[in-house]
């Protein structure tokens, strides 16, 4: 039965669902942390810059590929715009309110409040573009859209948990924060849903928006730190590692 013979009830139901599997997909990506002790004082400029590499991957080949794909350059391009514009005055905000979370003060808790802040934006659209999917009454199309960012979770949520790991976060803590990163997509794929016509058109630009904040994020945070912990062609390297991680990862997996 296609989506469109579905009462809204049922359809709302069955997005939400698949909408959720997705978001607890993100959170395997922290299970490695659950048998992995803390990350030695070397190694924590390698986490970041290999978080970075990943962010940076997902950025181009899941958001503003995608995007482009849907609406062209000019869409995605003032997405990106928008989305490093918020980033940078939230960036800016932060610094002046030294920010306490969990065991962490001042900027390494406003790293980490960014980098969650940066995925959860991220996830927003995928929500969207979920719920649209199921919406457009194509049911096989909208499992296959899924099953795909289900798959795509899984890394991002490492790219999610390094950092938190780096900053002695316990494995739990780092699945935990994954899975909130994703918890946008079974709350907005319902009302997009239901509401395709309403929801579509920003589904090109939510993806532009979210990879200009994530790219900020990674180049005003997520490097420095990488550059402070270590030196220069080894945070590079780190940052080529995790580009190409996320990109086998992906692959492997699909």
């Amino acid at each position: 039965m296609e989506p469109a013979a579905l009462s809204p009830e049922a359809l709302a139901l069955l997005t939400f669902l698949a909408a959720l599997a997705t978001a607890i997909a993100t959170g395997l990506g922290g299970v490695p942390f659950l048998f992995a002790s803390a990350l030695p004082q070397r190694l924590l400029g390698l986490a970041w810059g290999v978080s970075g590499g990943m962010m940076l991957s997902a950025s181009v080949f899941n958001l503003v590929f995608e995007g482009v794909q849907r609406a062209g350059y000019t869409v995605v391009a003032a997405g990106v715009a928008l989305g490093a514009l918020f980033f940078w005055v939230a960036e800016r905000r932060l610094h002046h309110a030294h920010p306490n979370f969990y065991h962490l003060q001042g900027a390494p808790a406003r790293r980490v409040l960014l980098v969650i802040g940066a995925m959860f934006v991220h996830s927003i659209s995928e929500g969207v573009a979920i719920g649209v999917g199921f919406g457009s009454g194509e049911l096989s199309l909208a499992v296959l859209l899924t099953i795909a960012l289900a798959i795509h979770n899984i890394p991002e949520g490492l790219a999610v948990s390094l950092p938190l790991r780096a900053e002695g976060f316990s494995g739990w803590a780092c699945i935990g924060w994954a899975i909130f990163t994703s918890l946008p997509q079974p709350v907005l794929a319902v009302p997009a849903a239901l509401a395709v016509a309403l929801f579509a058109p920003l589904v090109p630009i939510g993806f532009g928006f979210a990879a200009g904040a994530m790219g900020f994020l990674v180049f005003s945070e997520l490097l420095p730190e990488a550059l402070e912990h270590t030196d220069r062609n080894a945070a590079a390297a780190a940052v080529v590692v995790g580009f190409l991680l996320m990109m086998l990862l992906q692959n492997v997996l699909q």
